[in-house]
């Protein structure tokens, strides 16, 4: 079977064309060398792939006659790969910034909700007499002025 339509079938790209692509940069190589999208593989093969910043190996176990279910993956593939390059893939996950810049769209779904705690926990929400909060001392004492 051809390399882009092993890499589809096995789940490891959404689509065929997108495997093709990644070929085409040199993103992936079958022991060493970088191949092209019409390169066979077969059983035993050991495929380097490049993708999210992280260095997958890939064992191939069988050839599968047509795409696969994902739960099906593990009897045609053994991962190979270092357990460093996962842990890189953690670290980068953490590490990135999912808030969007201040000033930016509007409030998301969770900056809403911050901001609600933030003003239920407000401290002006404990006050239940609004004269005492505005420096009026007694409302009886502005009706003796009158």
């Amino acid at each position: 079977m051809r390399i882009d339509k092993f890499l589809w079938s096995i789940r490891f790209y959404k689509t065929r064309t997108i495997a093709t692509e990644e070929i085409k940069k040199n993103r992936v190589a079958i022991g060493e060398a970088t191949v092209k999208s019409s390169k066979e593989v077969k059983e035993g093969d050991v495929i380097k792939i490049r993708k999210n910043q992280i260095d997958y190996k890939i064992k191939v176990i069988q050839i599968p006659k047509s795409r696969i279910g994902a739960k099906l993956v593990p009897l045609h593939i053994k991962d190979v790969t270092d357990k460093e390059q996962y842990e890189l893939l953690k670290l980068r996950k953490m590490s990135q910034d999912y808030y969007r810049i201040k000033g930016e769209g509007r409030p998301t779904k969770k900056d809403r909700r911050d901001m609600d705690e933030y003003v239920e926990n407000d401290v002006t929400s404990d006050f239940t007499d609004w004269d005492d909060f505005f420096g009026e001392s007694n409302p009886s004492d502005h009706d003796d002025e009158s």
